[in-house]
């Protein structure tokens, strides 16, 4: 992504005297869609039963949202610089609140995955122009303030999800069971464009820049083409079509550096710079990203889909119960922040360890469930699994963007985002594979509800200590490149993180 289009403010005298409330509106529209990647997990029991969904809908409920998002962060941050960052804010909280409007309303499942679809598209509309926009309104003394709000705002809509998501569905206002979730965001949605149309300074756009379209769709299609067989072939008995298509994602991946490399070499506008593609410390980084984000928003499924349909809790006590998990991300990022640059490896070190001990721990108590549930005992492992979260993820961009040349931190930063949400996607498909069937084989062999969700559940798990596993031995092979001091720049806009 290229460089602000409108310069900022070099003083409080030449600042926007409604920068602070335009702020409010941002971080409004920015809650709204952060609080609605966590507060859907609590949800998922409710709206299979409610819409007659089967296992692979469920998985797409969250694939689709996070498919959506991942691929167009890259292009419509590309396209903001074009069109203009207000403007494209602006399209990207309509789209959003318009999506979140169908899936209230949607009458099937189907219905409901098209509208989660849009909204991972309005999602990554809106999320790139955020801090872009915030990075050009407010002078240098105040910018590290205005950032740090749009940290506290995700921590905060991690840990308030579950329990907002629980208390909707729980409240069953007006016999909607689990619609609220999604409604809920329709009126604060209306009032962000309303608000930012008024009160975010106009920051017009460079129709000399160009986007790369034909990557968009070479890296979309390749992309959906693996995770497509994933969720659905098992309910199709993993037939030819579903090994050709994952085959055909590689092949897809391949073109796709070819394309690249082709429009480096000619000067167009490339998707994901072609110097990053042969940057092997950055596509490591990537790598190490793409497996450390596949962990956890198959995890909060699996829990979810245990708690509720295995053992018949309410949506506010599955919500209540995981809790402790975005109370350990909040707690962690704080003192993650106060660190800076230092420690970085052995932080993130420490980040798989803490993961790898909450997982194993979580399989132990999952697998020894019998006939009651004991939430307590999920607050420890929780916790500590929430914490080792906080710390790897701000660890990960660090080390990653070191090695990145400062005219490329831009675009190197955006599409480690949308790797970040490739791999979530593809956690949820390996881990719904594997939880799925084996749940359906326990009930194949007449196995009673409660111990087939916790065995089903127990050996999902297993993906979750093998990635984070994963990550604890690509992690010495990273490096950090310490380059000499530079003017401060936008961090990386706050995405969604399943909890």
């Amino acid at each position: 992504m290229s460089q602000p289009n409108f310069a900022p403010p070099l003083d409080k005298a030449s600042a926007d005297p409604r920068r602070w409330v335009a702020l409010a509106v941002l971080l409004l529209a920015s809650f709204m869609n952060l609080i609605d990647v966590t507060i859907v997990n609590v949800a998922l029991p409710s709206l299979q039963a409610n819409l007659g969904a089967d296992s692979s809908h469920i998985e797409w409920v969250i694939a689709a949202y996070v498919l959506a998002f991942a691929l167009g962060l890259l292009p419509f941050g590309r396209l903001g610089d074009i069109v203009g960052r207000k403007k494209m804010f602006l399209w990207g909280v309509s789209a959003f609140t318009l999506a979140s409007a169908l899936c209230g309303l949607a009458p099937n499942i189907e219905m409901l995955i098209a509208a989660r679809a849009l909204q991972g598209i309005g999602a990554a509309m809106m999320t790139p122009q955020v801090l872009a926009i915030a990075q050009v309104t407010f002078p240098p003394e105040e910018r590290g303030q205005a950032f740090a709000l749009f940290g506290f705002s995700s921590g905060l809509a991690s840990v308030c999800g579950p329990i907002l998501g629980g208390l909707l569905i729980s409240a069953n206002l007006g016999g909607l069971d689990w619609r609220p979730i999604f409604l809920v965001n329709v009126p604060f949605g209306i009032l962000a464009v309303i608000a930012g149309s008024f009160l975010i300074r106009a920051l017009p756009g460079n129709r000399t820049l160009r986007n790369d379209y034909v990557g968009i769709g070479i890296f979309g299609v390749s992309i959906l083409l693996l995770v497509y067989p994933l969720i659905e072939g098992r309910a199709y008995g993993w037939p030819a079509w579903s090994f050709a298509m994952m085959a055909a994602s590689v092949v897809g991946m391949a073109v796709f550096t070819l394309w690249e490399r082709g429009r480096a070499r000619a000067g167009e506008p490339q998707l994901l710079n072609f110097d990053l593609l042969t940057n092997r410390t950055y596509m490591l980084g990537v790598l190490v990203m793409t497996v450390f984000a596949s962990g956890i928003p198959g995890m909060f499924m699996v829990i979810s889909l245990l708690l509720q349909g295995g053992f018949g809790l309410t949506p506010l006590e599955s919500g209540l119960t995981n809790t402790p998990f975005s109370i350990g991300v909040l707690l962690i990022s704080f003192v993650a922040g106060r660190m800076g640059a230092n420690y970085l490896k052995a932080r993130l070190v420490a980040s798989a360890v803490l993961l790898i001990a909450g997982m194993t721990w979580l399989h132990f108590i999952i697998s020894g469930l019998e006939d009651s549930i004991d939430r307590m005992a999920f607050l420890p492992p929780l916790f500590i699994a929430g914490a080792g979260l906080g710390l790897g993820f701000s660890s990960i961009f660090q080390i990653v963007l070191s090695g990145v040349p400062h005219r490329d931190a831009g675009s190197a930063s955006g599409a480690l985002q949308a790797f970040q949400q490739v791999g979530g996607a593809l956690g949820v498909a390996l881990v719904g594979q594997i939880f799925f069937s084996s749940l359906d084989g326990a009930f194949a062999a007449g196995s009673a509800p409660h111990p087939a969700f916790a065995g089903a559940a127990a050996m999902a798990m297993y993906y979750q200590i093998a990635s984070f596993g994963l990550v604890l031995l690509l992690s010495p092979f990273l490096k950090v490149i310490r380059h000499k001091p530079q003017a401060a720049a936008a961090p990386p806009a706050p995405v969604p993180v399943e909890a």
